[in-house]
């Protein structure tokens, strides 16, 4: 979306016009959805922590300084949602990767692990990784934001995001080869 366009939008809607707040719904809905499924892997809370982030979004809209853009002020958004829906299920029991799953885990090829049959057993090694790291890993790698959004999005440096990568990814590698060795 063009620069202008957004902004034009978001004026709009902090006007009380509900077609371009629905516009700007529109625009970022799936982006927004597949961060909050990344972190709690249900479709249903998926679609309540976005519709909750949403409704944030609208209250809040009057006080959008544009310091940051639209989209990584919503991720942030929807981000601290997901990770509060997490905590509130941290009491349930976590689930474990089953040592059964072996057969079915890829090769060495990082990229085979965000696709397709293999998607399943890396969404469980992720919620094994710490907070910040499981974070930083679905903002970058599975919903394709830069590290300068995700930095803007976990309120860090950008060298601060690199660090989480590298060590969440490091740990998913050895989770999996594990399992991937047994």
């Amino acid at each position: 979306m063009a620069a202008a366009d957004e902004l034009q939008l978001i004026a709009e809607a902090k006007r009380s016009n509900h077609a371009a707040f629905r516009t700007l719904v529109e625009r970022y809905m799936r982006q927004a959805y597949n961060i909050a499924y990344g972190y709690v892997n249900n479709h249903d809370d998926a679609a309540d922590i976005v519709q909750e982030s949403f409704v944030r979004v609208y209250r809040a809209l009057p006080s959008f300084r544009g310091e940051a853009e639209f989209g990584t002020w919503l991720y942030r958004i929807v981000t601290n949602q997901s990770l509060n829906a997490v905590k509130r299920k941290s009491t349930s029991a976590r689930r474990e990767i089953s040592l059964d799953d072996a057969d079915r885990l890829p090769g060495q090829n990082p990229d085979e692990l965000f696709r397709g049959e293999h998607r399943e057993l890396l969404e469980r090694a992720l919620h094994e990784l710490p907070t910040l790291q499981r974070a930083a890993v679905i903002l970058r790698h599975l919903n394709g934001l830069s590290t300068r959004q995700v930095s803007g999005i976990l309120r860090c440096s950008e060298g601060t995001v690199k660090t989480h990568l590298h060590r969440g990814l490091k740990k998913l590698k050895n989770k999996l080869e594990v399992i991937n060795n047994s």
